[in-house]
């Protein structure tokens, strides 16, 4: 079915670099665009590499189809190295692709923070109003795959699929919503084919005897001298780079692979040079241009996606179809461990699954966006327990909330002033922060106040008192809980979430709930016969543990801490 998609005008970020001196200005144009032709299907072939297929959108989740916001929304463009007032090139919606992962193995938490950054931007886009379509891919042919498939004795195509799905797992126990399309290059070649032929007719490709095709950064560089600006590098920089191989047969060192020849036993597709497959940047910039279109909103990654995989993106996108344009290049912070860079060589590398085994997934997500994508951010079990510990009170405040309120049908008197200033403070609070560049920390931080008149209302003489009360509560649950969906944190289940945490302090600790039982009993006993230095030391012997023991009016219960003999 044929999808008109409408003319519009699209802003240009051009360079030219003259020392470290940028000058910035912009190319206007119109162009309409036609389709590519899918897989088993009639369309003609756009002239440029690849056109959108018929956009779906995901449905946004603001009140009434947009929230009014007082804040622009600005984002940092990695290409203008500046934060920019957030303007789509169609009003309403919103086209974004994030690089996905290579399946070859289990994800670990660097992909954890790079897709959990992108779920907020995602989130934050609809509860906006915008309709977004969000296309994360998967690489699923690759050296890596081949490589671990052979060792393992096990098919590329199944050990790739398999991992797929493990993603997805990983994914889901974040509480990353899914992504609008998530294209696979295996079912893309078509697509991948029709740009690199695309490329060699526009004269920046050559192909090696032996069928390798490789794209000429020279001869782009002859025409586009904005080559580097991405990267900040001078074209005289970008010669080997990462994951470019050295290869006398290239014309210059910095020339990457659009096509590989195919290998005994390898993968391979049919193509105009032969069988193959595709090189790695090439793979991204046909799936992009296939669901969103040559000219889209957002591009995301990793900071180490910037040089040379996205700066090589760009190039085959205007080598292919001049028009190729991104409005706004994101990415995020490196993760490290222990103030280490996460490396397997250095025995510091972690996988999701073996985070989640030790920390509730809540835990993680909280940790991640406790700093701002951009900045750098420091994996270390201390960091993990006080994320935890964050996250328990926040949850278990929301709960003593949700009892109380379900608790009392008669909703009082209305809040007075000074309530509804605490409210709106929240709110634009929130609305201020977020339009900053997706200022996630300081969202974080601006709950404790809410949050502490929460329990004041709550457990307090003077709160029980206030005849606003349950007005106030409802006023504050509302509000929190909108801003922990957009953070991707409000549980499915509270009661199921705190227990949850509570099992996962247990593990942490090596504990049973029965062993905390007994040494609570313990504790009762020492304090009845007036045994206090017995009956502090088993609290404090918990407390080392992880485990905060509490009287209550109640009775004595426990709730997860940090341990008291842990440091940052």
């Amino acid at each position: 079915m044929e999808t008109l998609v409408p003319k519009f005008v699209h802003r240009a970020l051009i360079f030219q670099r003259s020392l470290v001196f940028h000058r910035r200005f912009h190319v206007p144009f119109a162009q309409t665009y036609s389709h590519l032709r899918v897989v088993g299907s009639s369309r003609p072939i756009s002239t440029c590499a690849s056109s959108a297929r018929s956009v779906q959108y995901a449905e946004p989740e603001g009140k009434e189809q947009g929230l009014h916001v007082d804040a622009e929304f600005h984002l940092y463009n990695t290409m203008t190295r500046n934060k920019e007032r957030f303007q789509p090139l169609v009003a309403g919606k919103v086209g974004m692709y994030v690089c996905g992962v290579t399946p070859y193995d289990y994800c670990h938490i660097g992909h954890a923070r790079v897709y959990v950054s992108f779920d907020v931007l995602y989130r934050y886009l609809m509860h906006l109003g915008f309709k977004v379509k969000y296309v994360r891919n998967f690489t699923d042919v690759d050296d890596k795959i081949i490589a671990r498939a052979s060792k393992q004795g096990e098919d590329p195509v199944a050990l790739s699929a398999r991992f797929c799905n493990e993603f997805h797992v990983d994914m889901e126990a974040l509480q990353c919503l899914p992504a609008t399309v998530e294209p696979r290059v295996t079912t893309h070649m078509s697509s991948i084919i029709k740009m690199i032929e695309q490329i060699m007719e526009n004269g920046y490709g050559y192909v090696l005897e032996n069928g390798d095709v490789y794209f000429s950064v020279d001869k782009y560089a002859e025409k586009h001298p904005t080559y580097g600006c991405l990267a900040g590098r001078d074209f005289d920089e970008n010669r080997a780079g990462e994951r470019v191989a050295i290869d006398e047969r290239k014309r210059n060192p910095a020339d990457f692979a659009l096509w590989k020849s195919a290998k005994k036993g390898e993968p391979a597709w049919e193509s105009p040079w032969g069988l193959g497959r595709p090189g790695w940047h090439i793979e991204c910039s046909a799936m992009s241009a296939e669901h969103l279109g040559p000219c889209f909103d957002i591009h995301g990654g990793g900071m180490d996606l910037i040089f040379p995989h996205h700066e090589n993106e760009i190039a085959q996108s205007c080598a292919a179809c001049s028009e190729s344009r991104v409005s706004y290049w994101m990415h995020n912070g490196f993760v490290t461990i222990d103030a280490e860079k996460m490396s397997k060589s250095l025995g510091n590398f972690f996988t999701i699954r073996e985070v989640l085994e030790k920390y509730h997934p809540m835990s993680l997500r909280l940790f991640l966006i406790g700093t701002h994508y951009r900045s750098p951010i420091n994996y270390s079990n201390y960091q993990l327990e006080k994320a935890s510990d964050r996250a328990y009170y926040i949850f278990q405040t929301l709960e003593d909330c949700a009892h109380c309120l379900s608790s009392n049908a008669d909703a009082g008197s209305p809040m007075s002033s000074e309530d509804n200033a605490c409210i709106e403070k929240l709110q634009s609070s929130f609305q201020y922060s977020m339009a900053d560049d997706l200022l996630t920390p300081a969202v974080i931080a601006a709950l404790s106040e809410p949050l502490r008149i929460m329990n004041d209302l709550l457990h307090t003489k003077q709160g029980r008192k206030n005849k606003s009360r349950l007005a106030y509560l409802k006023a504050l649950q509302a509000e929190i809980n909108q801003i922990l969906e957009v953070l991707g944190l409000l549980p499915r289940s509270l009661p199921q979430v705190l227990e949850e945490l509570r099992f996962k302090a247990l593990c942490r600790s090596n504990l049973s709930n029965e062993d905390v039982d007994i040494q609570i009993k313990k504790r009762a006993e020492a304090r009845a016969a007036k045994d206090y230095d017995r009956s502090d030391k088993i609290r404090d012997t918990l407390a080392s543990q992880g485990i905060a023991v509490m009287d209550t009016p109640q009775g004595t219960t426990w709730r997860p801490c940090i341990p008291t003999n842990m440091s940052d």
